[in-house]
């Protein structure tokens, strides 16, 4: 008997030991082999996969080109998971070609496209309003009048950035009465993909709306301040009362409703204000969220948020809620001490360098070594590369870090400073060619 497949369509590399584990699972528990639709496939998908479909998720013909290649064999494809932002739309509606649960494949561009998000976003503004979500101004930019235009009308200033790009990449922050001109020229290489200006959320806090289905969390963002507002932390459990969890639960659930989540994972980016619950949406995303956000969960909750996936799609009942928290987790991104080219590789092991940050930082907070569990790290790229002291987007970091907390009694928050300063010490001592002096702490 032949077994049943699972259909992964398209992932970013970065999530490549994601693909794997939930590959593992999918032959483990439902005895299913994975097939991965991926454009121009290498050896490393074949490592993670036992069939490879090569068709682009963003060409015009994609849908046709993977069902050529499937052939008679589609009829063996079980279930199917979309899991990248770039196949968000045309990887739904390949699956609802296959005939396969999955969510809804008219609205799923707006999880992919900011702009086309905006649009949705303002069709229903009057009650996105009523409910205290801040809908901001926003215009589509093709030159720099557009820029200069739009910032005529921009009290507190605005963001520019690429409609269809991740990671924080051509991010700009302008300020009230900046320069527009070389604001436009460092989002100028994405026009083609399209460029969004949009008025500047007025809301310090930023949380993410996570889950997957009917279940779901808030994990607590923490951004770079100044032009580049890079992520460079996540943190688990969110810092949220009653009132503040609903505001994001409102908003976040309003956001799945306009892209069309209704089965799958979902990672909408939320800002909170302080003084008065209002909200107000970053972007919505239709897939698990990144920086190891779903790895935090199992950590605090328990529960393996990619096997749930899985299990889903093979029409299995999942939980609606997440287990108490049994701890405090977080994700930091690592950066170097000044700019710099780097080559990872040439850095040694980055085990025993985070290894070491943790002690040093345990000892400054005064909390116990074993409390602090390291859960994974790892290099974030092995090329040769440019990068800057103070992050423009996520390729200006050399190392990510998941670790818990097992202290009651200290704040996974400073713990998430001290670890960061301690880092920029630890990497200096290790550039300065002298790995093995053990600086005091």
């Amino acid at each position: 008997m032949q077994r049943p497949v699972l259909l992964v369509v398209d992932y970013n590399l970065s999530r490549i030991g994601d693909v794997q584990h939930m590959r593992n699972h999918a032959r483990e528990r439902w005895n299913a082999e994975t097939w991965l639709v991926r454009s121009a496939p290498q050896a490393h998908d074949l490592r993670i996969s036992d069939r490879l479909i090569d068709a682009d998720p963003l060409a015009p013909d994609f849908i046709q080109r993977v069902l050529e290649q499937l052939g008679d064999d589609a009829t063996r494809v079980s279930a199917g998971i979309v899991f990248s932002d770039n196949a968000v739309a045309s990887g739904a509606a390949l699956l609802e070609r296959l005939g396969l649960p999955v969510d809804d494949a008219r609205l799923a561009l707006g999880a992919f496209d900011k702009l086309a998000y905006r649009i949705s976003e303002q069709r229903i503004g009057p009650m996105l309003t009523q409910l205290g979500v801040m809908v901001p101004d926003f215009e589509r930019i093709r030159c720099l009048e557009d820029v200069q235009n739009f910032a005529q009308r921009q009290t507190r200033g605005f963001v520019i950035k690429p409609t269809t790009e991740g990671n924080n990449r051509g991010v700009v922050l302008v300020a009230p009465g900046a320069d527009c001109d070389q604001a436009f020229a460092e989002v100028e290489p994405y026009l083609a993909n399209g460029v969004l200006a949009e008025a500047l959320i007025p809301f310090d806090r930023e949380f993410s709306y996570d889950g997957l289905g009917e279940l779901w969390f808030i994990t607590e963002k923490v951004s770079a301040t100044g032009r580049y507002p890079v992520e460079v932390a996540q943190i688990l459990p969110a810092r949220l009362d009653h009132q503040e969890r609903m505001a994001i639960r409102v908003v976040g659930e309003q956001v799945n409703r306009l892209v069309g989540q209704r089965i799958g994972p979902f990672h909408n980016e939320i800002k909170l204000s302080e003084k008065d619950c209002n909200t107000a949406v970053v972007e919505p995303n239709r897939r698990p969220a990144g920086m190891k956000i779903w790895t935090l969960a199992q950590a605090v909750h328990g529960l393996d948020l990619y096997a749930a996936w899985i299990d889903s799609v093979f029409s299995a009942a999942i939980p609606k809620e997440l287990p108490e928290p049994t701890c405090s987790a977080a994700t930091l991104m690592f950066g170097v001490p000044q700019d710099m080219t780097v080559e990872v590789a040439q850095l040694g092991d980055v085990h025993a360098l985070v290894v070491e940050t943790i002690a040093c930082a345990a000892q400054q907070l005064g909390i116990a070594q074993d409390a602090v569990v390291l859960l994974e790290c790892a290099w974030v790229t092995r090329a040769r590369r440019l990068v800057h002291a103070t992050p423009r987007d996520n390729s200006d970091f050399v190392a990510q870090a998941c670790v818990a907390l097992h202290d009651t009694q200290a704040d996974i928050r400073d713990l998430v400073s001290a670890l960061r300063e301690r880092w920029l010490q630890v990497m200096a001592r290790s550039l300065a060619a002298e790995p093995l002096l053990k600086a005091a702490c």
